[in-house]
């Protein structure tokens, strides 16, 4: 039998203050497929970069191949055969397939590219994982996963015996993701071991041979095969069972907090949308991707106009001409990228929480007042539980759950009346999902209003007291707690309704 393709024994790592990483073990067979679980800031990022040659341990040894090795640099891993593909692709949009497969690397004779070879050596990799994408296509333009799988041939042209894949179907349709399923299955076959890190636990149950978990820095144990399973795999990352994490509560349903009727969207102008939310309930939004869900949120919040339609607020009526009125009654979006529209990354902590409410917070409503600004960041991040070694920390640097409690933080700042979740527990780990679900009841507890935008079946099942179903653009339906279920939401999000569901929501 041979022996492991990587043994990491020991594994302590700190940075100032924090001690990321203590006494980690961790082993990876040839042809296996290992995925690394963890709560955002358990470590595993510091582990892939020190498997990866982007840092080096302070304590413990490498083996790669059955010899101790140190990597100084991410060239020298990548000379040993070990690639990390980061969940950001770094990708060169104005090149061809071929040219960012080989970038750095290209095939020369008498100091100029031979261009065809180069090609043709990228068309025998791109073949080799089965995709189909011609190697002088132009990476601009690509869909994200195809942009996926030129980072695999990249790697795959070092002779790469062992890839790490973080976060890899984040920005994937469900179709690009069978796809990669796929590609990793090919590439098993052929001996080459991949490292899968997601959130998505139903991937880890679908392409993980073995699951290693992490848990404030520390291994926290190991599944086998048989073993994956997804309550399994929760209890490892946080010591705690899956049950723990949904406690619904049924509050009192109050007013009418919001009803809109005949309001239609640019994507989706010939479908009108006519609903209501109450004080007390917090509704879910579902539907399959390209429905008009997120849409729907940008045009209540004033982000795109409305191409028709009315809207009351507490009964009065509520037409905003921006965001910054909508604001100003009290209705706030937490996009879905919150690293694109919802963060100022380079920002701090404290000027991120603070920047919605800075007018509020000046003195004469025109010097800042740093001493109130600090004191409400510090008084959100504790709230929150926003993990950051201080306020004065950039955001970029903080976790993916960590940003997402900036993002909500910063409008609870101020008092919203009803709060527009749009993916809020996208990419990140279960327990920020749990904080983030608990701050959704305590909200309506104390009569906001919270409607969100979820994929997540399971999630709207959790959390939902009601949940509207959307079908390219339409409002298939609508359906009350004890008549939802996955099939009856699945069933009204691929529009076929039937007379049965139809009383069942009514």
């Amino acid at each position: 039998m041979k022996p492991p393709l990587l043994v990491a024994t020991g594994i302590g790592k700190r940075f100032p203050g924090v001690k990321a990483l203590q006494g980690v073990n961790l082993h990876v067979q040839h042809g296996e497929v290992l995925a690394v679980l963890g709560e955002n800031g358990a470590g595993k990022s510091t582990l892939m970069k020190i498997l990866a040659g982007l840092q080096q341990a302070d304590e413990g040894s490498l083996e790669w191949q059955g010899r101790e090795v140190c990597f100084s640099s991410a060239v020298a891993a990548m000379q040993a055969g070990i690639v990390l593909i980061h969940q950001e692709l770094n990708l060169s949009e104005n090149l061809s397939a071929a040219a960012n497969v080989f970038l750095g690397r290209e095939p020369q004779r008498w100091g100029f590219v031979r261009k065809k070879s180069m090609e043709q050596q990228a068309q025998v990799l791109l073949d080799r994982l089965g995709f189909g994408l011609p190697a002088h296509s132009p990476v601009a333009g690509l869909s994200p996963g195809k942009k996926q799988i030129i980072e695999i041939a990249k790697a795959l042209a070092t002779d790469a015996r062992l890839l790490i894949m973080d976060e890899p179907t984040a920005s994937l349709s469900q179709a690009e993701a069978d796809l990669l399923f796929g590609v990793i299955h090919r590439l098993k076959s052929e001996g080459v071991s991949v490292i899968y890190i997601s959130h998505r636990l139903q991937e880890i149950e679908r392409v993980a041979d073995r699951v290693t978990v992490l848990r404030d820095g520390e291994n926290a144990g190991e599944l086998a095969r048989e073993e994956i399973q997804h309550d399994a795999m929760v209890r490892l990352m946080v010591g705690r069972a899956m049950s723990d994490f949904y406690q619904h509560q049924s509050h009192p349903r109050g007013g009418e907090l919001l009803r809109v009727q005949s309001l239609r969207t640019r994507v989706h102008p010939r479908h009108s949308l006519d609903f209501c939310l109450h004080t007390g309930e917090i509704v879910g939004v579902a539907g399959l991707v390209g429905a008009g869900r997120t849409e729907m949120l940008e045009a209540l919040a004033a982000i795109v106009p409305a191409v028709s339609g009315q809207m009351w607020l507490d009964q009065s009526a509520y037409q905003p001409k921006n965001p910054r009125e909508a604001i100003a009654q009290g209705v706030m979006l937490v996009p879905e990228d919150r690293k694109q529209h919802g963060l100022v990354l380079e920002f701090s902590v404290q000027d991120n929480l603070t920047l919605p409410s800075l007018e509020s917070q000046a003195r004469g409503a025109v010097f800042r007042d740093f001493r109130a600004e600090r004191s409400l960041a510090e008084s959100q991040r504790e709230n929150l539980q926003i993990k950051a070694s201080h306020s004065g920390q950039v955001a970029r640097l903080l976790s993916g759950g960590n940003q997402q409690k900036i993002v909500i933080g910063k409008w609870l700042a101020r008092q919203p009346k009803l709060l527009l979740l749009d993916e809020p527990t996208r990419g990140i780990d279960v327990g920020a999902k749990r904080e983030i679900y608990q701050w959704m009841e305590k909200l309506v507890s104390e009569g906001i209003g919270v409607l969100f935008v979820s994929s997540d079946l399971e999630e709207i099942l959790g959390v939902a007291d009601r949940v509207l179903v959307m079908h390219e653009g339409r409002l298939a339906g609508e359906l009350t707690r004890d008549a939802m279920s996955e099939e009856a939401i699945m069933h009204l999000a691929t529009g076929a309704v039937t007379e049965d569901l139809i009383s069942r929501s009514s």
